[in-house]
């Protein structure tokens, strides 16, 4: 493949440079770029379809960026005058954008966006009926992109291009599943009495409380940061940023709330705050989503990624009575593993990565966060009524005393070799050490458990999918058990001469 296109290619979405403000950073996700992979897309889905380009319907969106009315006029204009038709709908979320397949009757969607990353990027995100774009999809779409050649138009007329505010229509099936899960009517205004506080991050999620929560009579005063701004100038709009949760702990307590809410960008993923000022965050959150998905899913399996806590695999498992697949890194991956499972008769109702990306098949198994948080919702207010809060049912899941994450830079060409050399040599030395055991499920890299007077925790190594990169995660549910676990694998690790070790060394 041409390495001009293969570049943008970022798992399974298209990402680029799309702002020259940043020195260093020049742009190459340019309109010549963006027209031949708006074709190329429409080529693909023309064969996948087996539809001419005027019989093709195509959605378009974006979330805040400063670059995406640049982009959005170019990738309509590069199909409509294909004759495909467009929607146009403005700024909106990457849910909202797959859901337009639903109730628009498109042939598939793009959401512009480039979720959490800073400012001067953008990209490209895919949707059809079986959901997102894989990363195969991908590469043939800049495989069609580098190839050179111009589609062969037959039509002689360019497609029509409609605006609609679809948003609208998304806030209104949200309020609905309110209101359907807490036996309410809209009218009635069933969240009175209810403060429940919005950090849109300056992305696309302030409609959510301005278009879902209001409307049903909840206190939204306390909320921040919902207006869009593509420079992002509060802080970074993603719910695993420590700030940004820091951000949306202190606005729930400060405004007394029963729960705060926080959306990523483009509002595929959400975290939460409950009335505590608790975050309800990566092994709490996939905690919470698995009692509400394995509800009248009995024995059901939840798909999570690789990185989640012992404890939320007993909660799952003795609490809750489900199953825990715990599965690789990537949204994409926990959401195919979950489809292969169903597709075997396998009951599997959540895939959810500790990012925050949380997938219902009850909702298309579609990574969306303000389904998350909509659900999160209706569970607090039936819990009302029985006299609980949202903590109660979290009280049993046990948290790991110590966590740490560290990214280990791999330094040479071919890195995945090199760091899949690392992984054989790390299973072999574990196997041979009897205070070493090895996780039979470990799905990517090796996953390393130790007994309560060797550390009392876990690490995973593993390879980054994309950059050269090995991180390194450790749990301990003991004080200092991190140092114990750590001067355990630093004897093995550093023997490795290309793998950047100052992370450790620092923290030992």
């Amino acid at each position: 493949m041409n390495n001009k296109f293969m570049q943008f290619k970022s798992g399974t979405d298209i990402r680029g440079i799309a702002v020259d403000e940043v020195a260093g950073e020049k742009i190459n996700l340019t309109d010549e770029v963006i027209e031949k992979v708006a074709k190329s897309f429409a080529v693909w889905l023309s064969k996948e379809k087996n539809k001419s380009f005027d019989k093709l319907s195509v959605s378009v969106g974006h979330d805040s960026r400063i670059s995406a009315s640049r982009i959005k006029s170019v990738i309509i204009d590069s199909l409509s005058s294909m004759g495909v038709k467009v929607f146009d709908c403005g700024l909106s979320s990457t849910p909202a954008m797959f859901m337009t397949i639903i109730d628009l009757h498109c042939d598939a969607s793009i959401e512009i966006t480039a979720s959490h990353h800073p400012f001067n990027r953008n990209g490209l995100k895919f949707f059809t009926i079986n959901g997102g774009l894989d990363s195969s999809d991908i590469e043939k779409i800049l495989n069609y992109a580098s190839s050179g050649e111009e589609p062969k138009i037959l039509t002689t007329y360019d497609g029509n291009v409609e605006k609609v505010n679809y948003m609208n229509t998304y806030a209104q099936r949200l309020r609905k599943i309110i209101c359907d899960g807490i036996n309410a009517n809209e009218q009635d205004k069933p969240l009175k009495g209810f403060k429940i506080i919005v950090d849109a991050g300056n992305g696309v999620g302030g409609f959510y409380a301005n278009d879902v929560l209001l409307p049903l009579g909840a206190d939204i005063n306390g909320s921040q940061f919902l207006n869009p701004d593509g420079y992002f100038p509060n802080h970074i709009p993603n719910p695993e940023n420590e700030l940004a949760m820091k951000s949306i702990v202190e606005a729930t307590i400060k405004s007394n709330a029963d729960l705060g809410l926080i959306f990523d960008t483009d509002v595929d993923r959400a975290s939460a705050v409950d009335s505590k000022g608790n975050e309800i965050c990566r092994n709490s959150l996939i905690a919470l989503a698995s009692k509400i998905a394995l509800r009248g899913n009995d024995g059901g399996t939840i798909v999570t990624d690789s990185i989640t806590s012992d404890g939320l695999r007993d909660y799952i498992e003795n609490e809750l009575h489900g199953i825990h697949n715990r599965f690789k890194r990537g949204y994409k991956n926990v959401i195919n593993e979950a489809k292969r499972l169903n597709a075997k008769g396998i009951n599997c109702p959540l895939a959810i990565e500790t990012s925050g990306h949380a997938a219902m098949r009850e909702n298309y198994f579609l990574d969306d966060g303000a389904y998350l948080v909509t659900k999160i919702i209706i569970e607090m207010v039936n819990l009302k009524k029985e006299g609980k809060e949202l903590e109660d049912i979290l009280t049993k899941l046990k948290k790991p005393k110590e966590s740490v994450e560290f990214r280990l830079g791999i330094n040479c060409d071919d890195f995945k070799q090199y760091g899949q050399q690392i992984i054989d040599e790390l299973y072999n030395y574990s196997i041979n050490n009897k205070d070493w055991y090895v996780a039979s499920d470990s799905k990517e890299g090796i996953r390393v458990s130790f007994g309560k007077d060797e550390g009392d925790g876990w690490f995973l190594l593993r390879i980054s999918v994309h950059d050269p990169v090995m991180p390194l995660n450790i749990e301990s549910n003991k004080d200092g058990g991190i140092n114990i676990i750590l001067d355990k694998f630093m004897k093995f690790i550093c023997n490795y001469e290309k793998l950047d070790l100052t992370q450790l060394k620092k923290y030992v």
